[in-house]
C-alpha cells in the first residue's frame, strides 16, 4: 500500500473512532460477509477476509483496541440472482449480513428494500481507495443515481476477428489493424461489420461469419446498444422496452441470419460447437467477452493451437467494440460487475464499509482479477505486475470505457428472456422482425406489467 494511503486510513479510523466510546479491553468485532460458493472467484469473500488485516492495523495505529474479525457464510445457490433472493430472504427474518457480494443489477432491489448502504458521502471521504476507480463502473452501482455498492471486478465483451482470413481476402494490413480505430471513432458501422463478415464468408476464407452465444445472456445487450437501445428509465425506475431501437438490433440479427452471415441454428448449437468453430477457423467472427482468451482460445483447446503470447495472439485475431449504428455515432461495450453491498442497517456499517475500501485496493483486486481472467477495477492495477503479465486484461481494460450495464432491476432477467426468444425468431425465420415486436410488447406488457415502460 502506497505509504499517503497508510496514513489516510489510520486518520481516517481515528475519526471512524473519534464518535465512539473506546474501551480499553480487547474488542472483537465480528462482521459477517455473505458471499455465493465460487470455486470461479473465491478471493470475491477471501479479499474481504484478508482485508481486515490492513484494517486492524489501522485501528491500532488510532488507538483502538478494536479487533475485527471476519465470519463468512458461503451460500449454496448455482447462481446470483438464486444467491440474492436467499439474501433477501436472510434480511427478511432479521438475519441478513453486514456486508455480501452480488450481482449489481440486483443493488436496485437491494437499496430499495433498505438493505444497501448509500455511499455517496463515504466515497468522498476516502479517496486512498476509491480516487483511481474506474468512473465509468460506479454507473452499474447506482440506485436513483447514487452510489449503493462498489465494484468488486468488472469484465468486458467484445467481436473477436480473425485477422488471417482478412490477409485471404487481401485486406491491407493498415485495414486489418486500424479496424478497433474506425470503430472507436465511429467510422465503421454494425451493418459495415455484416457486409464484412458476408465478403468473407462469400470469398471462401470462413464457412461462418458470425458467431454467437446460444442461449439468453447478457452479451447480446451492448448489440442492442449500439443501436440506441436503453433498458431502464431511470426517472421511474421501470424497466423500458425503446421499441425503434429494440427493432433495428432484430432486423440486424435477421439480416445476419438471412444473408448467409450467422447460422440459422446458432441458437441450437452446443458451447462446444460454437467456441470450437472459431478457433479452428470456421468462424470470422466470435462475440462473446475477454474470459474465452484464458479459458480457450490461447494454446491447445477446442481442436487447434493459437499463439500463448500476447504478440502472436493479436496478429492473428483483433477485438472490437460493438460498431455505432450509423456513421459518426458512437460504439458499445457491457460490463456486468459483481459488487460489495454494505447493510446500513448494522451496527457496524462504517467498519464493513473500511473492509470493503481495503479490499477495493490494486493488492487485493489484482489477485482476484488475474487468476480469474475479470478486469480491474482502477486504473493502478495496470502496473501491477501480476496484471501487466495477464497480458489480455491489459488489452481489455481500456474497453470498458465504453461499457453499458444490465438495469439495476430483479426482473430484467424475465425481460432478457423474452428478448431472447425475440432474438432467436428473427434468427431461425419462425418470425419477421416486425412480428418479434409484436411479441415484444405483448409478452413483456403481460409478464412485466408496471415493472415495464413502452416508448417508441
Amino acid at each position: 500500500m502506497r505509504k499517503s494511503a497508510a496514513l489516510s486510513a489510520i486518520a481516517l479510523a481515528g475519526i471512524l473512532l473519534a464518535g465512539s466510546a473506546i474501551p480499553a479491553y480487547a474488542e472483537d468485532i465480528v462482521i459477517k460477509l455473505w458471499a455465493r460458493a465460487d470455486r470461479s472467484g473465491p478471493l470475491r469473500a477471501g479479499n474481504i477476509v484478508a482485508a481486515a488485516e490492513p484494517l486492524n492495523a489501522a485501528l491500532k495505529a488510532a488507538g483502538s483496541d478494536k479487533v475485527v474479525k471476519v465470519q463468512v457464510h458461503e451460500g449454496p445457490a448455482t447462481g446470483f440472482d438464486a444467491d440474492a433472493l436467499d439474501i433477501l430472504k436472510a434480511f427478511a427474518v432479521n438475519q441478513g449480513p453486514d456486508v455480501y457480494v452480488a450481482a449489481h443489477e440486483w443493488v436496485g432491489e437491494f437499496a430499495k428494500a433498505g438493505y444497501a448502504m448509500e455511499l455517496e458521502g463515504f466515497i468522498k471521504k476516502h479517496p486512498w481507495a476509491f480516487d483511481d476507480m474506474i468512473p465509468v463502473l460506479w454507473e452499474s452501482t447506482k440506485y436513483k443515481g447514487k452510489i449503493h455498492a462498489v465494484p468488486q471486478d468488472s469484465e468486458i465483451r467484445m467481436f473477436f476477428y480473425n485477422k488471417d482470413m482478412l490477409r485471404k481476402i487481401g485486406k491491407s494490413e493498415a485495414f486489418i489493424e486500424g479496424l478497433p480505430d474506425q470503430v472507436e471513432k465511429g467510422q465503421f458501422t454494425m451493418q459495415d461489420l455484416s457486409n464484412l463478415a458476408k465478403e468473407v464468408v462469400d470469398k471462401g476464407a470462413a464457412k461462418i461469419g458470425m458467431i454467437h452465444r446460444p442461449n439468453a445472456g447478457p452479451d447480446y445487450l451492448m448489440t442492442f446498444a449500439a443501436f440506441g437501445a436503453k433498458f431502464m428509465d431511470d426517472a421511474s425506475g421501470q424497466l423500458l422496452l425503446t421499441k425503434d431501437a429494440i427493432r433495428k438490433g432484430l432486423d440486424w440479427y435477421a439480416w445476419n441470419a438471412n444473408n448467409g452471415v450467422t447460422p440459422k441454428n446458432n441458437t441450437s448449437m452446443t458451447w462446444d460447437e460454437i467456441q470450437t468453430a472459431f478457433k479452428t477457423e470456421q468462424a470470422f467472427i466470435f462475440h462473446q467477452g475477454v474470459w474465452a482468451v484464458g479459458e480457450w482460445q490461447v494454446g491447445d483447446a477446442k481442436g487447434n493451437t493459437w499463439p500463448k503470447d500476447a504478440a502472436g495472439y493479436f496478429k492473428k485475431i483483433g477485438w472490437i467494440h460493438a460498431p455505432a449504428e450509423k456513421k459518426g455515432g458512437e460504439p458499445a461495450n457491457l460490463s456486468h460487475p459483481i459488487v460489495y453491498v454494505v447493510n446500513p442497517k448494522s451496527k457496524n456499517a462504517e467498519l464493513a464499509a473500511l473492509l470493503v475500501a481495503y479490499a477495493s485496493l490494486p493488492y487485493y483486486n489484482t489477485k482476484h482479477a488475474a487468476t480469474t481472467a475479470h478486469t480491474a477495477i482502477t486504473y493502478g492495477q495496470k502496473s501491477m505486475p501480476a496484471y501487466e503479465n495477464a497480458w489480455y486484461l491489459q488489452a481489455a481494460t481500456p474497453m470498458l470505457a465504453r461499457s453499458t450495464f444490465l438495469p439495476n432491476h430483479p426482473e430484467f432477467g424475465r425481460y432478457n428472456a423474452i428478448l431472447f426468444k425475440a432474438l432467436q425468431g428473427v434468427e431461425t425465420g419462425r418470425l419477421t422482425p416486425a412480428r418479434a415486436m409484436d411479441f415484444l410488447e405483448d409478452e413483456m406488457t403481460n409478464e412485466l406489467k408496471n415493472n415495464l415502460k413502452v416508448v417508441k
